[in-house]
């Protein structure tokens, strides 16, 4: 099972007020994809589980060049490369019904002891991974996140129920669902975000208070958040200048 295709279609509930998906929603299917496939190659969540361990994602970049909209059809294809390090990368490609490329992704995953919550050894897992070497790169992994020079926004949060998954922490989708909350309505309606890469430096536990520093550059973004004046995840990129048809 080199890879792993699912096609979805787009529920109201997974778009915005413009009826175009929401990118929270299709990171969230990106992750649902990326679970799907570890398990039909037995190293899914309920196997791990019972180890006492779990995927987290590291890192990721996301590129967009068309936003499905509500009642739109598309088709999710996800695999992993071989491991670097300790790092698993896996891409993502997602095509609408006339088989075009919508949005494409590259990121990093770790494996993590539950208990005590650091990354561990390929050897760890229950089964060896195919070996995907001959899989595309369709983009580079994820780099370094552009540090704006540009006036920043304080917004104060504290991570809540909702924010929350299986895993105990903030789920990864949450952050690109605070960055959009604090670019707004009016910003993302006119300039949707087109490229967006994130890095997740520390884990956001139930309950802590994070600070959210938000900077604008014309059409690039930057947002971090900190947690006790460290740094738990830094999101950069670009929003789309015009709308595509």
């Amino acid at each position: 099972m080199k890879f792993l295709e699912s096609t979805i279609p787009l529920r109201v509930s997974e778009c915005d007020v413009n009826s175009r998906w929401r990118l929270g929603a299709m990171l969230l299917e990106m992750q649902e994809a990326a679970g799907d496939h570890s398990s039909g190659i037995g190293c899914g969540r309920e196997t791990l589980v019972k180890q006492g361990l779990c995927w987290v994602v590291v890192r990721m970049e996301i590129q967009i060049f068309r936003y499905p909209t509500f009642n739109e059809r598309v088709t999710i294809r996800t695999y992993h490369r071989p491991t670097r390090h300790r790092f698993f990368p896996r891409f993502f490609e997602i095509r609408d019904e006339a088989g075009e490329l919508v949005a494409q992704a590259s990121s990093l995953w770790l494996l993590m002891d539950l208990e005590t919550r650091q990354s561990v050894a390929a050897d760890r897992l229950p089964v060896p991974l195919p070996d995907n070497s001959d899989m595309p790169e369709p983009l580079p992994l994820p780099k370094g996140v552009d540090q704006l020079e540009a006036p920043e926004v304080i917004l104060p949060y504290t991570a809540q129920y909702t924010d929350l998954d299986a895993n105990g922490h903030v789920n990864n989708t949450k952050y690109i669902d605070w960055l959009c909350n604090a670019l707004g309505v009016e910003t993302l309606s006119a300039h949707p975000i087109q490229r967006l890469t994130i890095h997740f430096d520390s884990e956001i536990r139930p309950d802590q208070p994070v600070q959210l520093r938000l900077k604008r550059d014309g059409l690039r973004y930057q947002m971090t958040g900190l947690h006790e004046g460290k740094a738990a995840f830094d999101i950069g990129g670009q929003l789309m200048d015009i709308l595509p048809n």
